[in-house]
């Protein structure tokens, strides 16, 4: 196999990009959070706003994927100083593992300490609907673990170990704060296990029965590669993913999955998902 240096993404690259957001903004952020498919509103509550297209910044991967508006919004939201991803981009779009990550990995050097995941998800638990937000305790990498791994490559030693564990990806303490914020709010919270596949197509019902007997909850076509360089440097993670459609299990079943409907439906949960991000960020410290 022959390895593309255009795979990797230098420390210099990264500070590049960080330093010119830093000159775009007067706002020194400490939580970072990312926004999946149609879950862009939240952004719009973020006052004092410094709005930053990804296309301005060097070096950052840039989304053309509808309902990901691609750009930074860095102010404050709900008396915390935050950097919001409005949109992400996606392996399938592709982009190498670590070009996807490079966000997270500005957002260490910004100085932020806490990131704060969504996204768009088919739920496979048949105790899901569609509707449903789903609190994110573990994931499975099947991109990561086919070899697209956002760690492969030279090792960015001023992040983290060339081996970092990751047998807490989500954060327990925030997990617990999510399902205090929610039971107070009287937020209906699932949780689960998400599965992190490549896309761009929907998943076959026999992929959907193989991800149901491993262990999945949900499945989508990101998260996981950002949480992984997260946990690579220390960040406390939160997950949180909208349950945007029923996963088919069957070839028989006339449904059909579209990102139509992923919208549609992403654009239902975001009252809910912004009641919670909201209640969460007001209890940080």
């Amino acid at each position: 196999m022959v390895i593309s240096s255009n795979d990797f993404v230098s420390y210099d690259a990264i500070k590049q990009a960080a330093e010119y957001i830093q000159t775009k903004t007067k706002h020194q952020p400490d939580i970072g959070l990312i926004l999946g498919s149609g879950l862009s509103p939240l952004a719009d509550e973020v006052e004092a706003a410094d709005n930053i297209p990804y296309e301005e910044i060097p070096n950052f991967p840039v989304s053309g994927v509808s309902g990901h508006a691609g750009r930074l919004v860095i102010g404050k939201l709900v008396g915390q100083t935050v950097l919001v991803m409005q949109g992400r981009t996606h392996f399938y779009e592709g982009y190498p593992a670590q070009r996807i990550t490079l966000p997270v990995r500005v957002m260490q050097i910004m100085g932020i300490n806490t990131l704060i995941v969504t996204n768009a998800a088919g739920g496979i638990n048949q105790n899901f609907k569609a509707g449903d937000l789903m609190l994110i305790v573990d994931h499975i990498n099947f991109v990561g673990m086919s070899g697209n791994h956002p760690l492969r490559g030279p090792n960015l030693d001023q992040f983290g170990p060339r081996f970092p564990s990751m047998t807490r990806p989500y954060d327990p303490e925030l997990i617990t704060l999510a399902r205090k914020v929610a039971r107070q709010s009287n937020l209906g919270l699932q949780e689960g296990v998400y599965a992190c596949v490549s896309g761009p197509s929907f998943e076959t019902p026999a992929e959907i029965r193989l991800f149901k007997i491993i262990g999945a909850d949900a499945v989508g076509m990101s998260t996981a590669p950002e949480v992984t360089v997260a946990n690579h440097s220390g960040l406390r993670v939160l997950g949180v993913s909208s349950i945007t459609n029923v996963a088919i299990q069957e070839t028989g079943s006339s449904a059909e999955t579209t990102h139509e409907e992923v919208l549609e439906t992403g654009r239902i949960i975001v009252p809910k998902l912004i009641a919670l991000l909201k209640g969460i960020l007001a209890e940080l410290d």
